[in-house]
């Protein structure tokens, strides 16, 4: 596995688990939620986001047990799963991420956690200014990757975060890429949503980027699912942003040409 570039390539291990984990956690519409009040765990279905960062986060209503659990005990942890390749569901990819939770305050920061959280989940616009919900960050301390049956790596928190310099760099790019592509290349997103990730007819809008991938939303559709394109590498500029989206674009088209 190589990192894309737009000007050179750095070599990276092509069983890089941690950025399989961040794969898996940012294809996500969903995850199991572990908390615990006085040892006895919890579970529960929550609805994260990824950040740049490779942190995740969650949008959570005081009112649920989970939330007050997270107040008194903030350990806790988080189940990501992929599809399964065969009616085996052991073969499914998944992640178990340990880590703190934190709610976080008012201001800019959380501001521009919430919009990327919302890109993910646009449904959420109905009630995000809801009083009794708020927006919590994970920082992963650790993880066990499991590729499929009796397939296990464990991870350290560091091993699931991007390229610092790559995350700055896409971060600071961002919004021009997401300018640029939404005005001048609906047709390359419309071949990638529906060539390569089985979205439906009808115009595509980017919606967030990072050095994995980027986010697709159907345009004018706060219901829609949001797809998740994944590079095969992580990028580190825009750069080699721009050529993925070439490659992914090309590919897309290919597969509806049949």
């Amino acid at each position: 596995m190589r990192a894309a570039s737009g000007d050179a390539a750095g070599a990276v291990d092509s069983a890089d688990a941690g950025f399989a984990a961040r794969a898996l956690m940012r294809a996500a519409s969903s995850a199991t939620l572990a908390t615990q009040r006085a040892g006895q765990p919890f579970a529960s279905l929550v609805t994260p986001a990824i950040t740049a960062e490779g942190e995740v986060l969650l949008f959570l209503s005081t009112l649920s047990e989970h939330t007050r659990q997270l107040q008194a005990e903030p350990r806790c942890a988080l189940l990501f799963t992929g599809p399964a390749a065969e009616h085996n569901p052991q073969t499914a990819p998944r992640v178990s991420v340990t880590g703190v939770a934190e709610a976080l305050e008012p201001g800019e920061a959380r501001d521009a956690l919430m919009r990327r959280w919302l890109a993910r989940h646009p449904y959420a616009a109905l009630y995000a200014g809801f009083g009794d919900f708020g927006l919590w960050r994970i920082a992963p301390g650790a993880a066990l990757l499991v590729g499929g049956f009796a397939r296990a790596t464990r991870l350290g928190g560091a091993a699931l975060r991007p390229d610092p310099a790559a995350v700055a760099a896409i971060a600071a790019a961002e919004a021009e890429i997401l300018a640029h592509v939404n005005a001048e290349h609906a047709d390359a997103l419309r071949a990638i949503a529906r060539g390569l990730l089985g979205g439906g007819e009808g115009a595509w809008r980017m919606v967030a980027a990072d050095p994995d991938g980027c986010d697709l939303a159907p345009a004018g559709d706060a219901e829609g699912r949001v797809l998740r394109l994944g590079f095969p590498t992580p990028v580190v500029d825009a750069g080699g942003f721009r050529a993925a989206l070439v490659a992914a674009t090309k590919a897309g088209r290919a597969a509806l040409a049949g």
